[in-house]
């Protein structure tokens, strides 16, 4: 039991300095925001205007409520609950699905109004406007990407779930998971109110 521990607290500390450097990685990107945001102020306040807040709140909702039911999961499984613990991890993928439903909607919208990287209309635009749909553009894509992520290391947990090698004593690769999801959950937090709720 003692030699299973090192093991297991490796893979946690490898996950939580893999999450540092996803960290790092959004944080820049925010700090880069923030430089233009400076210089740009009032086109970015105007763009950003621009922006269904709408689905951005309902998105911003979907992953609050994602969270929570990722980390039901994991404290069924440590009552013994294997079944309740599916559901609960299924349920998360469905509204990490509806979370990318609502994105590629409010993109699409945005494509069809001419507003995409490297469009006429942004081209054209003033600088101001291109840098914050460029960044725009770039976050939530990775962000975007980032969920897909999460959705694969869910969908690996509900299978070791649903075959029992994921149970009571051994759950790290769902508490891993986990802990991928609540980041993308908390870099959403940042996003929403930079692109959406800016002033």
């Amino acid at each position: 039991m003692n030699s299973r521990t090192p093991d297991k607290a490796g893979v946690k500390l490898g996950m939580w300095l893999f999450l540092y450097t996803e960290i790092m990685l959004f944080g820049g990107l925010f700090i880069l925001y923030a430089v233009y945001y400076s210089k740009y102020t009032s086109v970015f306040i105007k763009a950003g205007k621009s922006l269904d807040i709408t689905i951005g709140a309902l998105n911003t909702v979907i992953l609050l409520v994602s969270s929570f039911t990722v980390a039901s999961a994991i404290t069924a499984v440590q009552k013994k609950a294997p079944r309740s613990a599916a559901s609960l991890v299924g349920i998360s993928m469905v509204f990490g699905v509806l979370f990318l439903a609502n994105k590629y909607f409010e993109w699409g919208h945005k494509f069809k109004a001419g507003i995409y990287p490297g469009s006429p209309d942004l081209s054209d635009a003033e600088a101001g406007k291109s840098l914050f749909f460029g960044l725009y553009y770039l976050i939530t894509g990775l962000h975007g990407i980032h969920i897909i992520i999460g959705l694969i290391l869910l969908s690996i947990s509900l299978y070791l779930i649903t075959t029992k090698r994921i149970h009571a004593t051994r759950f790290a690769v769902l508490e891993n998971s986990g802990l991928y999801w609540h980041l993308v959950d908390l870099i959403w937090i940042f996003i929403f109110p930079l692109f959406y709720l800016i002033l």
